[in-house]
């Protein structure tokens, strides 16, 4: 009963961040699966690859409704993640559970200082170079595999900074990313999804479904820049834990 009452909060936590910054679902997920509900690294990575993957796909349909998802370019990156992510999730299940746990702290740590640090570029709807989206989406996919991330917490930086979109369009945008990337990491790893606790896993997936309508909200009423700032500073306070955890 303790682990579907952690599991319901951590769900509403993920989907808040899914729904109002298109991303950090997983980061958050990964950590809360293993440190709250017992599970090993490669089990929580595919367990946050499905709760994400179905919490962003309900989040996008949301998000498009509004028109703030640009399909061609957000398919263009997430094509060409597709197999790099495949790749990756391949390569993770024959890596030992501590150095996992450490690659997602580090790619964790450098996201959170990232979002710190890094200037947004001037909002403007220019054209997006496919070279560009193609390069991104290949790295970002690859990631997501090793991983075990949805890539939203890289996917909106990159969409803003490397090919200009605009932030609320980022939001939505990277959801699609995020909901193709997680199901081609997923099927590298079909064979491990029947194993996982389904009676912790679908609460947490329910409430984080919910919560991502009103983190939606929330990223409405609240300045991004602000959520986003909220959000890297718990984000490197996790990856600091979890690397300190993975060379203990």
């Amino acid at each position: 009963m303790t682990g579907v009452i952690l599991a319901v909060a951590a769900g509403a936590l993920i989907g808040l961040a899914l729904g109002a910054l298109g991303g950090g679902g997983s980061v958050l997920a990964v950590p809360a699966l293993i440190y709250l509900l017992g599970f090993g690294p490669v089990g929580a990575t595919t367990a946050a690859l499905v709760i994400v993957a179905l919490t962003s796909a309900t989040a996008l349909a949301a998000h498009a409704r509004e028109g703030q998802v640009r399909w061609r370019t957000g398919l263009l990156f997430a094509a060409a993640g597709v197999l790099p992510a495949i790749l990756g999730g391949a390569l993770a299940a024959h890596v030992p559970g501590a150095l996992l746990t450490a690659a997602f702290a580090v790619v964790a740590g450098a996201a959170a200082v990232c979002m710190l640090r890094c200037r947004r570029r001037a909002e403007a709807a220019g054209a997006v170079r496919p070279g560009r989206a193609v390069a991104a989406g290949a790295g970002l996919g690859g990631v997501t595999g090793f991983v075990g991330v949805g890539g939203g917490f890289l996917a909106v930086p990159a969409l803003v900074q490397v090919l200009g979109m605009r932030m609320r369009a980022a939001v939505g945008t990277s959801l699609l990313v995020i909901t193709v990337n997680s199901l081609a990491a997923l099927a590298s790893r079909a064979g491990t999804v029947a194993d996982l606790d389904w009676a912790v896993v679908g609460p947490f997936t329910g409430v984080a479904v919910l919560g991502a309508s009103a983190g939606k909200r929330l990223g409405a009423r609240v300045s991004g820049d602000a959520l986003q700032r909220i959000f890297a500073v718990v984000l490197l306070a996790v990856a600091a834990f979890m690397l300190v955890d993975a060379v203990a």
